[in-house]
């Protein structure tokens, strides 16, 4: 049995160590305190990959403690980076090439100066793990080829369930078997996940959810024997290698002309004409290339990035402490509809302090930024300081739940959103991706089963989003579970779905965490919900069915809500929360998707105070709360 390292550590690495055959590829080098400053110049522009990677894999020998471009376009391509094995959470595992395998690193610094990078292929620009005190800034990170596409309807016909696309030459793609393919540089993707944007807003279309997702499977009847199939231990349905049971392809597609494509069976309303879809192949499939992936790492800066695009998130953090986003901005380029494919930024286990300021994230296909921790099932009581655990979704395999002498929860959800007993870490075994041995400290307290959920509640930061404009993107604006301090404050909100989404999940995803002391406050709510979801603005809610609490002590405070729909605030199993001094008015924008929804509406709640608050939107005054809770009035 093999103990678990600090780290998630590669299953595989091949290292690659180049000549460079005369060029000259360094301006200059210079003693630093810990190192040398390398500059590298653009005579590398063409494909810098060799030339970076070969001086990083040096570092051991030779110590850097800072990295310069001159300023210029650098090109990076997979053909000459390390190659390595990844599982990263919320994306894809797989093998993965990088140019900056920062591992190891202390102290360093990468200064960019203005420079633009852009990557090719499946690539990650940075994979730092195990590091210290590590920055990059005034940097541009972009993909020459996107790893999502666009197709604008041109037609429509709803009787025979068909719509029409053109699709430009910035989009190659492939017809097989009534299947439609787009093909890039060392990827391809299918239809697959897809989604409307309104491109004179550049925005996600309005009342979205009523075109999209393309109905691209059905279910298949034509099956023998599966039920005779039996498996031992659990597995996931929605993995991978298992979704594709019992469903076959419901589309097929069709060339009208060079560029133009007809979609039959969609099973939704057709999209309009004039709208863009915009397609990134299957869930479980199409999140290959995030821009940052920063591992058990301490201490880490990022200031003046612009990340255009990326094949999955523009960082995911991972059991890292004390990270800072300054002008982290995620914007799209070229025309294109889409920045990142999934989440602006997103962290997982991590602690300390996290803080984004002054950024912009715009048009992502996912949420600004989700911030949680990650619940993993007991399956086995192997001794009386012992337990197996298992990770409950497929985009957690090889995730690290906690390290020595950290605090972990038992949880049991139908009892308590809380952990009902606490315990120290000893140490953990990594036995696969998908299952570890806890030892702990102390012996296992007599309540526990099999079953139940453990959490590390050490896992969590203080949270700070200031100063940010959100807008735009899929899905949410900040997606928190976190129990400790938040503060959102001063930032703009114009999304899709919730502007701010607090939940407990532990049904799907399995993140972790409930929320407390949060101060939203001072914040602009702009048009928000208007893909067509039925949901509010801010909304606290669990996916557990019963009255326990799971969040408290919330503040809502001066804060400005212009929404063209009425629900405002949805409020469930919430103890102390408190929403005053903020303004609300109808924008006019859009039509209402859902005019008979109160402005707030509150269950298995209590403690809730409405004070001072100015309404000036379409609700009768009458009809402004829906509440289980007596006497509740907006003020």
């Amino acid at each position: 049995m093999k103990e678990l390292k600090q780290s998630n550590s590669p299953i595989r690495i091949s290292i690659f160590v180049f000549c460079l055959l005369g060029m000259v590829v360094f301006s200059c080098f210079s003693k630093g305190i810990d190192g040398e400053t390398v500059v590298f110049n653009v005579s590398i522009a063409e494909d810098a990959t060799q030339a970076v990677l070969s001086r990083i894999l040096e570092a051991k020998e030779k110590p850097i403690s800072q990295i310069k471009f001159e300023k210029g376009t650098y090109h990076f391509y997979p053909d000459k980076g390390l190659e390595q094995f990844v599982y990263i959470s919320n994306h894809c595992d797989l093998m993965v090439n990088t140019p900056f395998p920062l591992n190891g690193f202390n102290n360093l610094d990468i200064d960019g100066q203005g420079s633009t990078f852009i990557f090719h292929g499946v690539i990650i620009p940075f994979l730092i793990d195990e590091s210290s005190n590590v920055s990059v800034k005034n940097l541009t990170i972009d993909w020459a080829d996107p790893f999502h596409s666009e197709g604008l309807i041109v037609a429509r016909d709803e009787n025979k369930k068909t719509f029409d696309m053109q699709i430009s030459d910035t989009y190659p793609y492939e017809i097989r078997n009534g299947q439609i393919f787009f093909i890039k540089p060392y990827y391809e993707h299918s239809l697959g996940q897809s989604i409307l944007f309104d491109p004179e807003r550049k925005a996600i279309a309005y009342n979205t959810e009523a075109y999209t997702g393309i109905s691209t499977i059905k279910k298949n009847d034509n099956q023998r024997y599966i039920e005779s199939i039996e498996y031992k231990y659990e597995h996931e349905d929605r993995a991978p290698e298992y979704k594709y049971m019992g469903k076959e392809a419901n589309l097929f597609v069709e060339e009208l002309k060079p560029g133009v494509v007809r979609v039959h069976n969609h099973k939704k309303k057709m999209p309009p004409v004039g709208m863009i879809l915009v397609m990134k192949g299957e869930q479980g499939f199409n999140r290959v290339s995030p821009a940052f992936r920063v591992s058990h790492t301490k201490g880490f800066n990022a200031t003046n990035i612009n990340i255009h695009h990326a094949g999955g998130m523009g960082i995911i953090a991972e059991n890292s402490s004390d990270l800072i986003l300054d002008r982290f901005n995620i914007t799209p380029s070229h025309g294109r509809m889409v920045s990142t494919t999934a989440d602006a930024t997103h962290f997982v286990g991590c602690s300390g302090k996290v803080v984004i300021k002054n950024s912009t994230f715009n048009n992502q296909l996912d949420d600004a930024t989700n911030v949680h921790g990650t619940y993993q099932k007991i399956v086995d009581i192997l001794s009386e300081n012992q337990i197996g655990v298992r990770m409950m979704h497929h985009q957690q395999k090889g995730f690290v739940v906690g390290q020595p002498n950290e605090t972990l929860g038992f949880v049991r959800l139908e009892k308590s959103f809380f952990p009902y007993k606490k315990t120290t870490i000893a140490s953990i075994d990594y036995i696969n991706d998908r299952y570890q041995i806890v030892t702990l400290k102390e012996k296992l307290p007599k309540e526990v089963k099999v079953g139940d959920l453990i959490e590390n509640l050490d896992g969590y930061p203080e949270l700070l989003v200031k100063n940010c404009k959100i807008s735009n993107n899929r899905a949410r604006g900040l997606l928190i579970s976190n129990p400790k301090r938040t503060v959102i404050e001063d930032n703009f909100f114009n999304t899709e779905m919730e502007a701010i989404l607090i939940p407990v999940e532990s049904g799907y995803w399995f993140e972790s965490g409930n929320a407390a002391n949060v101060i939203i406050r001072n914040n602009v709510f702009q048009d928000c919900q208007h893909g067509g979801h039925n949901r509010g603005i801010i909304r606290l809610v669990t996916d557990e069915d019963n009255r326990n609490i799971a969040f408290k002590n919330i503040e809502i405070s001066n804060n400005t809500f212009n929404q063209f729909d009425n629900l405002i605030l949805e409020v469930s199993n919430t103890d102390g929360l408190k929403f005053t001094g903020n303004t609300i008015t109808n924008s006019g924008t859009f039509p209402r998707l859902h005019p008979s929804n109160p402005v707030i509406q509150t269950r298995f709640s209590k403690n809730i105070e409405l004070n001072n608050n100015t309404y000036s939107g379409l609700v009768d005054n009458t009809s402004i709360i829906n509440s289980d809770i007596d006497n509740l009035k907006f003020k």
